[in-house]
């Protein structure tokens, strides 16, 4: 259920400049496009999304990403430890 609105809601999914910044840096991506990159983790079917209070949480083996529920931003994201 929690996937289905977060993929209906895809296009709103955006960053702030610092989310940006701190997504990019805690995943160590090289691709500039944070938000694309975030929204194909979405809809990967490996990935699972969850929501906790006022945040989605899209997690899978390596990585887990936290979008806010009512605003569509994406906040942050850290590696998962294996």
């Amino acid at each position: 259920m929690n996937k289905e609105v977060l993929i209906a809601n895809i296009d709103k999914i955006h960053t702030t400049e610092l989310g940006l910044e701190r997504v990019k840096k805690n995943l160590s991506l090289e691709t500039d496009d944070i938000v694309l990159w975030c929204k194909n983790k979405i809809i990967d079917k490996e990935s699972i999304v969850i929501r906790k209070g006022k945040n989605y949480y899209i997690k899978n083996n390596y990585y887990i990403i936290t979008i806010n529920a009512h605003s569509y931003t994406i906040i942050t994201a850290h590696q998962l430890k294996r």
